[in-house]
């Protein structure tokens, strides 16, 4: 399905004031199919969420508990999204959220539920009642510190690999994982990502930095144009590792997700070649990232580079359809990598150059618009993937 050789993940622990819980209550197979995150007294917290309007259960309802800043537990269900599943499924995001404040000790109102998997199917709640029962009553439930290894792997679906990252703002550590292959164009965040830090933050403070850090990472990401009804981004601050310089923290925040990011669009259902996609010289960083987007979108851009084919038309011809009136074609600079494709013409030795280039695991596609040269010029660089038949297989036999 893929040619690309199996990723080996490394251990990462969480930081302190976390602990984690994962086991299989039977969702679908018997893999690992629910994590939960637990964290200590005080712990700060901040969301963002698919603005879809067929959105999940688990999304309005952790829209709500996350919107007064605290929280005290995240607990993922993988291989089930409870998305159109009526008022039942509302009422089977709400008791789930209720049993797991019971295992950790906390009001329900302090616990983020988010879901993942086929749509359209009810959350076998027997089973998750009668496993979360059991879970309260085991004094060894949660293991601290947790690996965020083991919880990345608990929250997979067709990802074929845990996502982890970590950072440091000393004192503090910062540690991220996600999930997510596939229906990925961000509306909000992505896919399920979760990101813990030791940091002592404000609530305000908290939602204020992780949102601009989503807006350049996360939603910079797009596998197939598809957004999905269940994407979630959640971070939580425990606070025990004392203050930290808020820029200091910002940028480890986005170290971490933007390693996420990349690890995604690398892992796109059946993809093989990572694209980066980088446009400057716009009107603005809005017209940059549409303009990029435009092109990290486009099948035919996607199959040119899973084909190797250093088809740069297909880049001009997406850049075109933006149809923003300041774009003019004789100022506009096509490069891969680091070669002028237009409008300088491309010779039979620099085709053959580009055709080996475009077999590298990362490529990048980089245009100039020429609006707004030079330094104050918009600027936006977005992730992606190529389209392979093993996407088309993987999709054509999600639920069989």
């Amino acid at each position: 399905m893929s040619g690309r050789a199996s990723i080996s993940v490394p251990e990462v622990d969480l930081p302190q004031g976390f602990a984690l819980h994962s086991g299989n209550i039977g969702i679908k197979d018997q893999t690992r199919d629910v994590m939960i995150l637990s964290a200590v007294e005080g712990t700060t917290a901040a969301g963002m969420f698919t603005r879809s309007r067929f959105s999940g259960p688990s999304v309005i309802l952790s829209r709500e508990h996350v919107a007064d800043g605290r929280g005290r537990a995240v607990v993922v269900i993988s291989k089930n999204s409870n998305v159109a599943t009526g008022e039942v499924g509302v009422a089977n995001a709400a008791e789930l959220a209720e049993l797991t404040a019971r295992v950790v000790g906390c009001d329900a109102r302090d616990v983020l539920v988010a879901s993942t998997g086929v749509i359209g199917v009810r959350y076998p709640m027997e089973r998750i009642r009668r496993y979360m029962t059991a879970l309260a009553s085991d004094p060894e439930a949660f293991d601290t510190p947790g690996s965020a290894t083991t919880a990345a792997e608990a929250i997979m679906t067709t990802d074929t690999h845990a996502k982890v990252a970590q950072a440091r703002a000393t004192p503090a550590t910062v540690v991220g994982i996600a999930k997510g292959v596939g229906m990925i164009e961000p509306d909000m965040a992505t896919m399920l990502a979760f990101v813990a830090t030791d940091a002592a933050v404000p609530s305000p403070v908290l939602d204020a930095l992780f949102r601009r850090v989503v807006d350049r990472t996360l939603n910079a990401l797009s596998i197939d144009t598809d957004t999905s009804t269940s994407d979630t981004a959640v971070i939580l601050a425990s606070g025990t590792a004392g203050p930290v310089d808020e820029t200091e923290l910002e940028a480890a925040v986005e170290e971490v997700c933007l390693d996420l990011t990349r690890q995604l669009a690398a892992d796109g259902e059946g993809a093989e070649t990572l694209i980066v996609v980088t446009v400057d010289d716009a009107r603005d960083d809005t017209q940059a990232k549409r303009v990029a987007k435009a092109i990290v979108n486009s099948p035919l851009v996607k199959t040119a580079v899973h084909g190797r084919d250093p088809n740069w038309g297909r880049v001009a011809m997406a850049v075109g359809k933006c149809n923003d009136r300041d774009i003019d074609q004789d100022r506009v600079v096509i490069r891969f990598g680091e070669t002028e494709v237009y409008p300088e013409p491309a010779t039979p030795q620099m085709l053959e150059g580009l055709a080996r280039y475009l077999a590298e695991p990362e490529i990048l596609i980089h245009v100039s618009l020429g609006i707004r040269p030079g330094e104050g010029g918009g600027l936006f660089t977005v992730y992606g993937c190529d389209l392979t038949d093993g996407y088309v297989r993987i999709n054509a036999d999600y639920t069989t």
